[in-house]
């Protein structure tokens, strides 16, 4: 799970090692040179030498368990007889070894956490897999710490149950249209219990909302057949509206004989004006509009045009 749950962590950088090291050559020599266990054959007078070896090796142990580490992200808590002491960190910092010990690296970033609510019930019964996301960070690592046992699980558990409230108190429909305020709810839901925590929740969001094979297929038709009622609906008011403007049209020609005529003749030159064209009129047409005369010019007016061309 990380260093940031609450585990027992420890961790000692690779420069105490070497400061350990370090003093253990340093105080070897010294005890090598002021000792002279060579120039000595008898045991009992190499006994002081033994002895200062013993000495610098625990103090080496003691000096790289002093030493620990927090990456800059990171705050590290600190427990002496198992009472809280206080946060170290980021970087390099010392603690009394034997007395004191971290107990947890915390990390401060903003991080995130999946979670789920399987064959949850809407309010129209209906079986449903909803999966999600929730961004958090922790700005107070002495709360988080000492107040909750494992803050990341208890966030985890909030969730998973308000989603299931959520997801019980909504139709499929609206569950499935409102991700985004359903998110929002959520976040304000644990909002309420973190932040006493030292937690903020930042964001919730829905990723996923999975529903039984047999209901999507029923649904994909029922949203076929609204499609198509949609689609017939606005030809019907097409057809209405078309319908009102050709009656408008006709009040507009009863007693309007030459505007009717001349409508006429637009209509037929847009006919004759595509090369190839052909144009059938009924010939009451021709006589209550006298395009009779007009046709025979427009034929005399083209002929006598092609024979100038030639």
């Amino acid at each position: 799970m990380g260093a940031s749950l609450l585990t027992n962590d420890t961790r000692t950088p690779p420069q105490a090692r070497i400061f350990a090291v370090a003093i253990v050559l340093a105080g070897l020599g010294t005890t090598l040179g002021v000792t002279q266990p060579w120039q000595n054959e008898d045991v009992l007078t190499r006994l002081p030498f033994w002895a200062a070896v013993f000495g610098v090796a625990f103090l080496a142990w003691l000096a790289g368990s002093a030493l620990k580490i927090a990456e800059q992200w990171e705050r590290a808590v600190v427990l002496r007889f198992g009472a809280y002491r206080g946060l170290r960190g980021p970087g390099c910092f010392f603690i009394i070894p034997i007395l004191e010990y971290i107990s947890h690296h915390v990390d401060q970033r903003i991080r995130a956490r999946q979670f789920s609510a399987e064959t949850t019930l809407t309010r129209d019964t209906v079986p449903v897999d909803v999966d999600a996301i929730f961004f958090y960070v922790v700005w107070d690592v002495e709360k988080a710490v000492l107040e909750v046992e494992k803050y990341e699980e208890a966030i985890l558990y909030s969730a998973q149950t308000a989603l299931r409230d959520i997801i019980g108190k909504h139709e499929l429909a609206a569950i499935l249209q409102n991700r985004k305020e359903l998110g929002g709810t959520l976040q304000e839901i644990l909002e309420a219990k973190t932040h006493d925590w030292g937690i903020t929740i930042q964001s919730v969001e829905i990723r996923d909302i999975k529903i039984p094979k047999q209901l999507e297929q029923a649904m994909s038709k029922e949203a076929q057949a609204e499609r198509e009622r949609r689609a017939r609906i606005i030809l019907g008011t097409a057809e209405t509206e078309i319908s009102e403007k050709f009656a408008t049209a006709a009040e507009q020609y009863k007693d309007n004989p030459v505007a009717l005529q001349l409508r006429g003749m637009n209509m037929l030159f847009e006919g004759l004006k595509e090369k190839g064209s052909m144009v059938i009129v009924p010939a009451s047409a021709l006589e209550n509009m006298n395009l009779g005369s007009q046709l025979g010019m427009t034929a005399f007016a083209k002929s006598t045009g092609v024979d100038k061309k030639e």
